[in-house]
């Protein structure tokens, strides 16, 4: 169960827009954050800070305040783990180019998926996908929503069972670069790396150790504890993990978009006591 936040300061890391698989642009989830009463957000994109300056207009003009965010993609021995950079310097040139590396990848990725889906028949599968994506690198999502519109299935949803999904031939992995090197990207530009959303890889709890102790060797500094849906023995456990090795505590909603209540913006299960929000380390700390 969600149990929404204090009101005064709302605090929601990890969302994403438009600009990588999120419905909703940039200044549409900023505009539904400020009605849900977040007061400071991170849009997390993936791999992606293409969205960051629409939804920072619209934050200025709504009074909340944005923190700059992103989720990049990255290998952990045989596993694709995602680590969340927060409040870097966007404009920094080590990271423009990791991003730009990251850009590429993920254009591999959606060829190959493109080529994977090529015995539907659907004409021009990838530029759909990519309309669909708002002219940006599309991801599954995309996909799927091309393979709905081409009405090769009735709905997303059935697009993921039998042609995206897990084990299916669209289901690409795609080049990621190691974990260590991922977090290093963060940390030239000044910002602080989060192992985002730890129990979603179904990891053994031997392995996820490993994972988060790796993470902390490696320069990562936090550890989403709070997020949507999690359940309150995953709260507990994550929890323990920041407590054992000595990481900062995050938290975010994961929003993709609306209708969905387990991940809605802001409503973020409540952090455990004991732990230290990352937002404190922020080069503008956050308080209240």
């Amino acid at each position: 169960m969600t149990i929404p936040q204090d009101p005064k300061p709302c605090i929601d890391l990890h969302c994403h827009s438009t600009a990588s698989d999120g419905a909703l642009a940039p200044a549409e989830l900023v505009a539904r954050a400020i009605e849900k009463g977040v007061s400071h957000l991170a849009l997390t994109d993936h791999d992606t800070i293409a969205g960051l300056p629409e939804a920072k207009e619209a934050a200025t003009a709504g009074g909340l305040t944005m923190i700059n965010g992103v989720e990049l993609s990255c290998v952990w021995r045989t596993y694709t783990i995602h680590v969340v950079g927060l409040d870097f310097d966007e404009t920094s040139p080590v990271f423009l180019n990791a991003l730009s590396i990251q850009n590429e990848n993920r254009w591999q990725r959606a060829r190959i998926i493109a080529d994977k889906l090529s015995r539907l028949k659907v004409d021009s599968l990838l530029e759909k996908a990519t309309a669909l994506a708002g002219g940006d690198v599309p991801g599954r999502p995309h996909f799927a929503q091309a393979l709905v519109d081409a009405e090769v299935v009735p709905k997303v949803a059935h697009a993921f069972k039998r042609h995206l999904g897990a084990g299916k031939p669209g289901d690409v992995k795609a080049c990621w670069p190691e974990l260590s090197e991922v977090i290093q990207w963060i940390r030239d530009a000044g910002g602080i790396a989060v192992l985002a959303h730890p129990r979603k890889y179904k990891l053994s709890a031997t392995r996820l150790r490993e994972l988060v102790s790796d993470f902390g060797k490696a320069g990562g500094r936090a550890i989403e504890v709070s997020i949507s849906g999690q359940s309150s023995g995953d709260l507990g456990f994550v929890a323990e993990l920041a407590r054992r090795e000595g990481l900062l505590a995050s938290q975010g909603s994961d929003f993709h978009f609306p209708g969905a209540a387990w991940c809605e913006l802001g409503r973020i299960t409540k952090m455990p006591e004991g732990l230290e929000p990352v937002w404190h380390h922020f080069r503008e700390p956050v308080r209240g």
